[in-house]
C-alpha cells in the first residue's frame, strides 16, 4: 500500500505564510512528478503547482511569485511554501504523485488533503 500524508494546513490571517508539507511511504516502485491541487468550498479542484524529479516546476496563475513548490526525492516528500496568503487560498490541499506500481503500470496517487483556511 502507498501513502500520501499531507501536513502543515491550518488557520492564517491574511497575508501571513504557512508550509504543506506531503510524505510518500509504503511500496514505491517510482515516482515522477509530484503536486499541490487544491478545492475552495463549492467548487472544483484546481491545480496549484506541480514539480518533476528534476525540479522543474509548474504553477497555476493565480499563485505565481506567492507559492513555491520543492521537493526531496530522497524522502519522497514534496513541500509547499504558502506566502501573502489571501481568503481566497482557502481551500482543501491535495497532494498528488505519479507514481509505478510493481506491474509498471504509471497512475496518479492522492493523498486525503489538508485544510487551509486565511482570514480577512
Amino acid at each position: 500500500q502507498v501513502q500520501l500524508v499531507e501536513s502543515g494546513g491550518g488557520l492564517v490571517q491574511a497575508g501571513g505564510s504557512l508550509r504543506l508539507s506531503c510524505a510518500a511511504s509504503g511500496s514505491i516502485v517510482n515516482i515522477n512528478a509530484m503536486g499541490w491541487y487544491r478545492q475552495p468550498p463549492g467548487k472544483q479542484r484546481e491545480l496549484v503547482a506541480t514539480i518533476t524529479t528534476g525540479g522543474s516546476t509548474n504553477y497555476a496563475d493565480f499563485v505565481k511569485g506567492r507559492f513555491t513548490i520543492s521537493r526531496d526525492n530522497a524522502k519522497n516528500t514534496v513541500y509547499l511554501q504558502m506566502n501573502s496568503l489571501k481568503p481566497e487560498d482557502t481551500a482543501v490541499y491535495y497532494c498528488s504523485a505519479h507514481m509505478q506500481n510493481y506491474a509498471g503500470t504509471w497512475y496518479v496517487h492522492w493523498g486525503r488533503g489538508t485544510q487551509v483556511t486565511v482570514s480577512s
